[in-house]
């Protein structure tokens, strides 16, 4: 994904502006967590957690994860996707891309496709 894309360098921006966006990244990358284990740990509302969680889902920056728990409760957990952000400026123009985990396996999928002649 780039930062041209649905969202540009300045939304992008914005949203990593945001202290609970970050810390919810954060959160969520050691493991994925409830939204409830989020607001714990980013020490925010979960109406806060839910608006954050939103945003970044919205920019591919978090995927959740949903599971059947005991007695067929439904419980989803949040997960960072975001690997790299790269900021480039040349030529008078800003740009930057990032990098999310499931892009990283699809390159690492071709490669190793293309390695064994499958590609």
């Amino acid at each position: 994904m780039n930062g041209e894309g649905a969202a540009g360098p300045s939304e992008l921006f914005e949203v990593l502006a945001d202290e609970y966006a970050r810390d919810i990244l954060v959160a969520a990358d050691r493991r994925p967590m409830t939204a409830k284990a989020l607001s714990d740990a980013c020490d925010a509302s979960l109406t806060t957690v839910y608006r954050r969680i939103a945003l970044l889902e919205e920019h591919g920056l978090v995927k959740k994860h949903r599971s059947v728990g005991p007695g067929g409760t439904h419980r989803s957990k949040f997960e960072t996707t975001l690997e790299g952000l790269h900021v480039d400026l040349s030529d008078g123009e800003l740009s930057l891309s990032v990098e999310t985990r499931d892009e990283l396996a699809d390159s690492f999928t071709s490669l190793w496709e293309d390695m064994r002649g499958d590609g």
